[in-house]
């Protein structure tokens, strides 16, 4: 089967995460994608890996953003390394940075000089603050631009009441920018496609943080402060979260209430309360918010996680457990829609890897391949651009290759 961006090539002069995904998800859908990294590597390679200290298991730091793509060293710094990369540039639709304007321009890397060399590619940058505006050469990782400023960490910090915000899972924000990232790049390659114009394509990790507090942003100059949830005091108790009696938790997400009371009042053997008038609709159960929630506390405490488990079975309405990370390897939608495949790295360890959420022809995007070793395709595409040993010897000792 063909991928949707199979021919497609990606020139990628990035660092760390958010861009490098946008280039893994370009990968996984068929895209030759060319990472470019220092002779030193790209920093993310060091990065000390606290999500897997079994050294039998992969670096997902790596990996992740990394899977499927080829890699090679140049230094550009030197005139000799910037030859390699207008090189590669020439024959590539896609230039992919996340280097800040002033660095682009420094190396002359910046949009007039790529397209010099290539009038057609699609320069895309990905960037922590926004490519205008005074903090445009402001570097910034997504803990910054986008759990702080966005608002989210303030939400999380007034929900829960406590004097510190909860730390961000790794790379949250910079994993929803990549695949912002990857959708514009597909959609400024469909642009071109159609009408012949290369857009310049920008995508900031503070307006990807903006985007997950849409809702509380547009909100905002209309209210003093955000409605907080409350669990003891929601809107609707059914759409509300309860503990069980094995210290577990279940969210129940009931938005048509009334459509689902009767049923989930059987589901809980107590059908007696179908005809308690202080929660017999939506408007009775708002008014009477805390008496029910309340007495949803005490049924859901009463039993254990798998017990419920088996007593929501089959029940129409969504719901789902609280689950933590190893447990989701074993969810029962995982095989069947391939969303774990497996890889196996460079050090013949075989693990799983979450597949790019996009699918066609109803098949997984399973990934390429693994993370390339730093700069093992070096001379391979030095080679397919054109050049011979002369020639690559030449700029190798020039300083421009690893």
């Amino acid at each position: 089967m063909s991928k949707p961006l199979e021919g497609v090539r990606v020139l990628e002069v990035a660092a760390w995460t958010f861009v490098p995904a946008a280039g893994a998800i370009l990968a996984d859908l068929g895209a030759e994608v060319i990472k470019v990294e220092p002779p030193t590597g790209d920093p993310q390679r060091a990065l000390k890996n606290m999500l897997n200290l079994d050294k039998n298991g992969p670096n997902p730091f790596n990996e992740v953003p990394n899977r499927g793509k080829r890699s090679i060293t140049i230094d550009l710094t030197t005139d000799a390394g910037r030859e390699v990369v207008m090189k590669l540039a020439e024959s590539s639709d896609v230039f992919l940075t996340s280097y800040l304007p002033a660095v682009r321009a420094k190396l002359g890397l910046d949009v007039a000089d790529v397209r010099a060399v290539n009038p057609n590619i699609i320069y895309a940058r990905g960037s922590g603050w926004g490519d205008r505006g005074p903090m445009r050469n402001t570097g910034g990782y997504d803990l910054a631009c986008g759990w702080a400023t966005s608002g989210f960490a303030q939400r999380l910090l007034d929900s829960i009441g406590d004097d510190a915000p909860p730390s961000q899972p790794p790379a949250f924000y910079d994993l929803q920018g990549g695949n912002t990232l990857a959708g514009a790049i597909s959609t400024a390659l469909f642009q071109r496609e159609r009408t012949g114009h290369a857009p310049i394509v920008d995508v900031s990790l503070m307006n990807v943080g903006m985007w997950s507090m849409c809702p509380d942003l547009v909100g905002a100059p209309y209210q003093d402060k955000p409605m907080m949830p409350d669990r003891e005091h929601p809107g609707n108790p059914l759409t509300n979260w309860y503990k069980t009696s094995d210290n577990r938790w279940i969210y129940l997400v009931l938005l048509q209430a009334d459509r689902f009371w009767g049923e989930l009042c059987d589901v809980m053997l107590r059908p007696e309360l179908k005809d308690d008038e202080r929660f017999s609709n939506m408007g009775a159960r708002f008014q009477n918010k805390e008496a029910c929630v309340a007495v949803l506390d005490e049924i859901f405490g009463a039993a254990t996680l798998d017990e419920w488990k088996q007593r929501l079975d089959g029940f129409s309405g969504v719901w789902a457990p609280v689950l933590d990370v190893k447990e989701v390897h074993s969810h029962p939608q995982i095989e069947p829609n391939g969303f774990l495949p497996e890889l196996t790295d460079n050090d013949g360890i075989t693990f799983r890897i979450v597949s790019t959420p996009m699918q066609f022809d109803e098949q997984p995007t399973i990934p390429q391949g693994a993370a390339p070793e730093l700069g093992q395709d070096t001379e391979l595409l030095l080679m397919d651009s054109g050049m011979d040993w002369d020639e690559i010897t030449r700029i190798r000792e020039a300083g421009g290759l690893g």
